[in-house]
C-alpha cells in the first residue's frame, strides 16, 4: 500500500484538529501521528518582528513540496502525509506551516516528520520578507538549516 501524500499552499489558516482527521481518516492501520507546527515568532536576528511575509512560485512549489513528501514516504513506512504551508502576510504568533505524518509505529512517523520539516526548510521554494520597525528585509537561507538537512543525505 503506498502512502496517500497530500499538499496545500494557501493564504488562509489551517485548522490541525480537521487536518488531523482527513490525515487519519478511516485508517485502521495508523498507529502513530507526529504532527508539527510552526508559528511566526516576533523576533529574528535579535530585532523585533512586526510581520513575515511569503511569496511563491504556484505549482514550482506544490510540486516540490510533494517531492519532499514522497522521498519521506520511500525512506519510511507511512501510511499518509499532509504538508500545509502558507503565502501572504502573517503576524507572530500566527500559524505558518503544518507536517502531518502517520504511520502504523511512532519511529517511522517522527523521522519522516523531521526529514520532511528539514528539507522544507532548505528545498521548498519560498521567499521570506521579515517586516522590523526599521522596514522590510529578505530572509537568508541559515547554515542551521543546512546542516539539519545533510544529516539525512
Amino acid at each position: 500500500m503506498s502512502a496517500r501524500l497530500s499538499v496545500s499552499v494557501q493564504e488562509a489558516d489551517f485548522d490541525f484538529k480537521h487536518e488531523h482527521a482527513l490525515l487519519v481518516s478511516d485508517d485502521k492501520g495508523v498507529g502513530a501521528v507526529v504532527a508539527f507546527i510552526g508559528l511566526v515568532r516576533d523576533l529574528n536576528l535579535a530585532d523585533d518582528v512586526v510581520a513575515l511575509e511569503l511569496e511563491h512560485y504556484p505549482g514550482m512549489t506544490e510540486k516540490s513540496l510533494l517531492r519532499i513528501a514522497e522521498q519521506a514516504a520511500q525512506r519510511w513506512s507511512l501510511q499518509a502525509a499532509r504538508i500545509v504551508h502558507r503565502i501572504g502576510k502573517m503576524y507572530p504568533g500566527d500559524q505558518i506551516v503544518m507536517v502531518l505524518t502517520a504511520s502504523a509505529h511512532r519511529g517511522d512517523a517522527y523521522e519522516a516528520n523531521q526529514f520532511m520539516m528539514d528539507y522544507l526548510k532548505t528545498e521548498a521554494p519560498f521567499w521570506k520578507k521579515e517586516w522590523t520597525p526599521e522596514g522590510p528585509r529578505w530572509i537568508e537561507a541559515r547554515d542551521s538549516d543546512d546542516h539539519a538537512a545533510a544529516k539525512w543525505k
